[in-house]
């Protein structure tokens, strides 16, 4: 019986595993916003996205904006400004705001009212705050009151996956209390075994077998959100480049269990063999 117990504990401990990390993951660089930031922040400095960045800030502040009779002294500051954006005294605090920003408009808070929650359908990225700067170079050069627009959304996904998203960002907090009743159901294990190196060994080679799971399943989310098209070439670079960083960072807490099950393993089968020796 009780060996019965050990192995039930064992499987539940690594079945909610399975799902804690990924969510643990999606909660800590994706859901909270200051995780998201810091995660994404770095996009900003991949020149062919810095590009991008700025002719997009710059074409919003189009001829509408600017009187006919200015345009000749506006355009060449314009233009100076789309290849200097990047290199700003103001430019990292501005794609910081600009991280903020489109994160209150891609994840709803559950506690806030409807009028106060995220108003975006789709998936989006606001570049306001880069248009802001861009203006406020063009009013410091020409002493034109210069309005940047209140918002600037780019498009990086379709309805379904801003509800897909809604629906990940509810579930991923919980992971948390997931891994908590995990590492609760490898103490039984381990409290009810008859043989402790065998958790210990079973618990390594299911994490082993996790790692390769959660590597696999990373690399197919990822082809699949590469393959969706948005039409717009600052989101298909931004996307490009968060799937990267993503895979690159998950894959590192990949690598760390593939680890910890490796020594889990081993300690399992050293405790084995000395114990051996011990009775012997």
């Amino acid at each position: 019986m009780r060996t019965f117990v050990s192995a039930v504990a064992v499987l539940i401990g690594l079945v909610l595993t399975a799902v804690a990390v990924p969510a643990m993951w999606v909660d800590r660089n994706i859901v909270q916003q200051d995780g998201f930031v810091a995660f994404t922040a770095p996009l900003g400095k991949d020149p062919v996205f810095q590009e991008r960045l700025a002719a997009a800030a710059v074409g919003s502040l189009g001829a509408e904006r600017i009187p006919a009779a200015l345009s000749g002294l506006v355009t060449p500051i314009l233009e100076s400004a789309a290849r200097s954006l990047t290199s700003m005294p103001g430019y990292p605090e501005a794609w910081t705001e600009t991280l903020r920003k489109s994160h209150q408009l891609n994840f709803t808070d559950p506690s806030a009212p409807p009028a106060e929650a995220g108003t975006a359908t789709s998936l989006t990225l606001d570049l306001a705050p880069l248009v802001g700067l861009v203006a406020k170079q063009v009013a410091d050069a020409t002493t034109l009151p210069l309005e940047a627009p209140e918002q600037l959304l780019i498009t990086i996904g379709q309805p379904e996956h801003r509800q897909l998203l809604d629906r990940v960002s509810a579930f991923a907090p919980m992971g948390y209390a997931l891994a908590v009743v995990a590492l609760i159901a490898f103490a039984l294990a381990f409290v009810a075994a008859r043989r402790r190196w065998t958790v210990l060994a079973g618990i390594g080679l299911g994490v082993l077998v996790l790692a390769g799971a959660w590597k696999l399943a990373a690399d197919a989310v990822g082809a699949a959100v590469t393959a969706t098209g948005s039409g717009n070439a600052v989101a298909e670079i931004f996307k490009s480049e968060f799937v990267a960083a993503a895979s690159s960072s998950f894959g590192q807490w990949t690598l760390a269990a593939a680890v910890a099950g490796g020594v889990l393993l081993a300690a399992g089968l050293v405790v084995r063999v000395v114990g051996g020796r011990s009775r012997a």
